[in-house]
């Protein structure tokens, strides 16, 4: 029988491009602050595209030991360091009497692609010989969730999912499943990724996919404008802690909101196109309110995940005028891949932290680069600046490769 339990969120952990920190990244959104420069962690020049939302002065050693970082790969960094700002935000402690009610459920898209690389450099200059040992953990994606349950001792689920730009969306959801029918009382959940990295951008290059404005690179990412060119890859990692509502209230935790729905769809179109008609972004929109049970004109605000991409941008449009219909024109919808770029695996849990911060603080936040408007993307895209507005209802979206999409919807907690 499945349990319809409450879930809150009491916890938000944020590493971005634009902060270190779930605070220094909110404001920097908040301000509209773009975090995408030219490249620093390889040389960029023989590149078409030179820029990237990079993590900057990130420090391991604050987070891990040192003799621990060389067993990890950056994502895996990541990560630990969002799940520190989350548990610590959370004040959730994990003791012998919880510890196999929490659990860990944290994806990535890609893994960690530098120690991929790096190994296999050593591989052809040296040999099999000298190979890392700690090569294959450093990179397989469970062990970022791996690695987080065993510093935390969570003893409940532990999982990991790569379902590309939804990976976080899906790690989210799910785990809000696990919560209502009584799997676990609390998860540490998200995504994380680290794929700035010659083959990284060298791939998406090769697909034509990113922007190459690489000589104004804080207005490269523009979602919806005529003239956006592709997307920019970013890096970091987003965490939620979610609890079973009861549980975190009789431990007097502080509520930042509650998750109250999620949609999963798939477009069965195309590897990497989505339907000119945004057709299963409709759908998984449709999904999560209906199993939110709410109504789309209860919905103030949507976070996109407005890559700025042509077809991207204009599926997206469309696929909230068919699930919203005529009260698609009254909600806000922003795309803070604007000021972050687009963190792949890592997006989703970024921007559900973001939404959640959104509706706390009842502001949404803007896009910024919008200043052609693309005749096909009419909507009200909160343009610079960030806007003071009520938010009970909110939604995340996240497509990926593959056709597959994920929607969380957020409400603003009321007793």
């Amino acid at each position: 029988m499945l349990l319809e339990r409450r879930v809150a969120v009491t916890g938000v952990g944020l590493l971005t491009p634009v902060g270190i920190g779930t605070e220094p990244s909110w404001e920097a959104i908040r301000g509209g602050k773009s975090g995408v420069a030219r490249i620093t962690q390889f040389d960029p020049a023989a590149f078409s595209c030179q820029i990237a939302g990079e993590v900057k002065g990130f420090d391991p050693a604050q987070y891990i030991e040192k003799k621990e970082i060389k067993k990890m790969g950056r994502f895996i960094q990541f990560a630990i360091a969002a799940s520190d700002f989350a548990l610590s935000a959370s004040g959730l402690k994990i003791i012998p009497e919880n510890e196999e009610r929490v659990g860990v459920y944290i994806g990535s898209g890609i893994g960690g692609f530098e120690v991929i690389e790096r190994e296999h450099q050593t591989l052809l200059e040296h040999g099999p010989r000298r190979i890392s040992p700690f090569f294959i953990p450093a990179t397989i994606i469970n062990l970022a969730s791996g690695h987080v349950s065993i510093r935390s001792g969570a003893k409940g689920p532990n999982s990991a999912t790569a379902t590309a730009c939804t990976t976080s969306a899906h790690s989210i959801g799910d785990s809000y499943r696990m919560i209502q029918r009584g799997d676990a009382d609390a998860m540490i959940c998200g995504g994380a990724e680290a794929a700035v990295t010659p083959m990284g951008i060298g791939g998406f290059a090769a697909m034509r996919a990113l922007s190459t404005r690489n000589s104004e690179p804080e207005r490269a990412s523009r979602p919806w404008d005529k003239d956006r060119d592709g997307f920019v890859v970013g890096e970091g990692s987003g965490i939620l802690v979610l609890e079973e509502l009861e549980s975190a209230k009789s431990r007097g935790a502080r509520i930042l909101a509650e998750i109250v729905g999620y949609g999963m769809s798939a477009d069965a179109f195309h590897v990497t196109a989505p339907p000119e008609s945004g057709e299963g972004g409709y759908r998984v929109m449709r999904n999560a309110l209906r199993d939110a049970g709410i109504e789309p004109a209860q919905v103030q605000y949507i976070n996109a995940h407005g890559t700025s991409t042509d077809l991207g941008d204009r599926a997206e449009t469309l696929a909230i005028k068919r699930a919203f219909g005529d009260h698609a024109y009254k909600l806000a919808v922003s795309s803070t891949k604007s000021m972050t770029g687009h963190l792949l695996g890592g997006a989703g849990g970024i921007e559900a932290g973001i939404t959640v911060l959104a509706i706390l603080h009842q502001i949404a936040p803007p896009t910024i680069n919008y200043e052609t408007p693309d005749p096909d993307c009419d909507l009200d895209y909160i343009p610079d600046q960030a806007r003071p507005m009520r938010i009970d209802y909110a939604l995340s979206n996240s497509f990926g490769f593959g056709g597959t999409n994920g929607c969380l919807i957020f409400k603003r907690f009321q007793e």
